[in-house]
């Protein structure tokens, strides 16, 4: 008999075997000029070899771990009557890894080709340049879905437990934080050191190929915008159905049911994936076409595809509408929390128009007036996610309500699942969100290699209109990144007090003024501005080692800054800068971040561990819309002067324009996105370690109340 949980590994291979059939299309393309084969050839072996020097830092950790969690998750090995539970979280950890390592490789792979091949096209017109870019994207997008379902699908298949699918989601949100962290301060130090030297000292253009940082900006844009962003989406897509499967176990023991619950976050991802690939197969621009509205019809697609497939599958598996009503109300939030990022960093709406205007009165002007839009930001993406949870709770608690006389906290649990399924509702789409994200830095590139290779300004001015459409799209993504993760960890919040529940045999319910709560929750609120300061602390220090090696060439390399022919600058030596100052400083915040959960955790025990994910979600959620969106607004308000606005390149409003967005970029690149990944992590460390927090803490040990 079918199964209706089957869906998901059959939509999942199918999920890849069309990014293989896009990556072939990419493929295909011609990539240039020799000039342009070259520059790409330094851009794909720079941003290979940093992945794959990042990949063998993090397999040491990734293995100490894996003994860890052999040795004491879910209980201590040599006290546990099933060994081969703490065997299987630990194999699900490493598949979890390699999983996320997976994804970001096949990304990256076809990033790095896609980028010349989108600039040569760009000759013959937007239409088949754009195609080439988005389709390169595509193949990150739908990788990074069809290899986390089936990833999750294939440990459910063998275990038939959510423990052990946590062990496969612990794997890839670990994995994510140090990829994320990393390549956001690869790409901000290559980005901040080109720009300040380059555009703000010497006056010359962005990506000119005098500059020596250059091929490390375009490396950067790789590492820390694909791989990075595609590690992050991967992450809360695995974590939102973990959650949901979590929950689900309680509901089917409330109802006595034998897995449907449990199966069907599995059953939606897998008709969300077929919708994404219907999605992608839309979109497309005509000659005098707007890409960006072209990749807005293809989200709009993908989110009615959704909705009709879910239903009709709702229909016929006789799920309870209600809760097909919270995966939508999560779908329809995701797209309203992206168009509100769009509004506040798009260069033709009053945010970024208002902040390149203040340019004229300097930096600190612009620094001051973006800063205080994004801050503005921070309030509307709130209530979106805000009511989104409320409507998905109430919508789904009813539910349980002919189940309350035996079991009395069945309500509750329908209710915490309902926002779950909204996570999983909003994280549906994401492989084209994925894909949509990924075109960003690919027309980036493209935009670098048109100038690079002397294309000419008409071919230049295709790929700065493709590129345009990138910046928003990245805005709009990564709102919409925030956003799931914030609904996410929610309901990673409700699977940590079931496993609790579980635990101890007790509804457990934390009071906000109990000292252990407020305690950890002071301590969470913390957590963010923590993490956020380490890693933009890393920016900077890497940012001037490269900034002095690019001065040193200047000044020692003649006929460099004249651009006299046979003169080329040392693009290794900045890509090494880059490479090795990130490989040297992932590693201590987010280290920092789990060591301070298990603190936490092992201190002050359950209660102070919830207080501390209350904590740690509403300050991450404030901090990373702030920097996103704050980010996104400078880097558009200099992209708007450098159309002819307020004096246009080289003016004083520019120079002012190119330090705010100097500032934004360590904000929407590096710490903003990582926040994401670092709350995911926390919340999903609690639930993993948290039979461990309830027998073993200091406040318990002392019998302190």
């Amino acid at each position: 008999m079918f199964e209706p949980w089957l869906i998901a590994p059959i939509f999942a291979v199918i999920s890849i075997l069309m990014a293989f059939y896009f990556y072939r299309y990419v493929d295909k393309q011609d990539s240039g000029t020799d000039r342009m084969k070259e520059i790409a050839g330094a851009i794909r072996e720079g941003a290979m070899a940093f992945l794959n020097r990042e990949y063998r830092t993090l397999a040491v950790f990734v293995a100490i771990v894996a003994v860890l969690l052999l040795l004491f998750i879910p209980s201590p090995i040599w006290a546990t009557p099933e060994p081969l539970k703490n065997v299987a979280t630990a194999i699900a950890y490493i598949f979890g890894s390699a999983c996320s390592a997976l994804a970001g490789v096949l990304g990256m792979n076809v990033a790095t080709k896609a980028n010349t091949r989108a600039a040569y096209a760009a000759r013959e017109g937007l239409n088949r340049a754009f195609l080439i870019g988005f389709r390169g994207g595509a193949v990150m997008g739908l990788a990074v879905v069809g290899v986390g379902l089936l990833g999750i699908s294939i440990v459910y298949w063998i275990t038939r437990d959510p423990a052990a699918v946590l062990g496969f989601s612990f794997g890839a949100s670990s994995l994510a934080l140090f990829a994320k962290a990393g390549g956001g301060i690869y790409t901000k130090t290559a980005d901040v050191s080109a720009d300040l030297v380059g555009k703000v000292e010497l006056g010359i253009p962005e990506d000119d190929p005098r500059n020596p940082a250059v091929i490390a900006d375009n490396v950067g844009d790789n590492v820390g915008d694909v791989a990075g962003m595609g590690a992050d989406l991967f992450d809360s897509y695995v974590a939102s159905i973990l959650a949901v499967m979590i929950l689900g176990v309680a509901l089917d023991f409330i109802t006595k049911s034998t897995g449907l619950f449990i199966q069907i976050p599995l059953v939606f991802a897998g008709l969300g994936i077929l919708a994404s690939i219907l999605g992608a197969l839309t979109v497309r621009v005509g000659k005098k076409g707007s890409p960006g509205g072209a990749l807005n019809a293809g989200t709009y697609v993908t989110c009615g595809v959704f909705a009709v497939l879910t239903l009709l599958a709702s229909l016929y598996l006789k799920y309870d509408l209600r809760i097909w009503g919270a995966a939508i109300v999560g779908v329809v939030a995701g797209v309203i929390i992206g168009i509100t990022s769009d509004y506040f960093t798009s260069e033709d709406k009053a945010p970024v128009q208002k902040t390149a205007e203040a340019s004229k009165s300097g930096p600190a002007i612009t620094i001051i007036t973006g800063f205080s839009y994004g801050l503005r930001s921070i309030l509307p993406p709130l209530i979106g996610i805000g009511i989104a949870a409320a409507i998905a709770y109430k919508l789904v608690e009813p539910l349980g309500q002919q189940y309350a006389s035996a079991i009395p906290y069945a309500p509750l649990s329908f209710a915490v699942f309902g926002i779950a399924m909204a996570a999983v509702g909003m994280l549906s789409i994401v492989g084209l969100i994925v894909s949509s994200d990924a075109y960003g830095p690919i027309v980036d590139n493209s935009r670098s290699l048109a100038e690079q290779g002397n294309l000419g300004e008409e071919v230049i001015k295709v790929a700065d209109e493709l590129d345009a459409a990138g910046n928003t799209a990245k805005a709009i993504t990564k709102g919409f990144a925030i956003a799931a993760a914030g609904l996410t960890v929610i309901a990673l919040l409700a699977a940590f007090q079931e496993i609790v529940r579980d635990e101890t045999g007790v509804v457990t319910s934390f009071n906000f003024m109990s000292p252990w709560v407020l305690a950890g929750s002071l301590i969470g609120v913390g957590m963010p501005a923590l993490f956020s300061a380490s890693v933009m602390l890393a920016v900077g220090r890497n940012a001037t080692r490269m900034i002095d090696e690019i001065r040193r060439q200047f000044r020692e390399i003649v006929g460099l800054r004249e651009g006299k022919p046979g003169v080329k600058p040392d693009y290794v030596r900045c890509v090494d800068i880059a490479a090795k100052g990130a490989l040297k400083e992932l590693l201590p915040p987010s280290v920092i971040a789990i060591v301070v959960t298990l603190a936490v955790g092992f201190i002050g025990g359950v209660e102070a561990v919830a207080g501390y994910l209350v904590g740690n979600i509403l300050s991450g959620l404030v901090l990373a819309f702030l920097m996103g969106n704050a980010g996104g607004l400078w880097d558009n308000a200099k992209k708007l002067i450098e159309t002819g606005a307020f004096g246009g390149k080289g003016s004083d409003a520019h120079k002012a324009a190119v330090v705010g967005d100097t500032v934004g970029d360590p904000f929407k690149d590096t710490a903003g996105p990582s926040i994401n990944t670092m709350i995911t992590v926390m919340s999903l460390m609690s639930s993993l370690f948290a039979v461990l927090f309830v027998r073993f803490n200091l406040i318990g040990l002392l019998g302190i109340n």
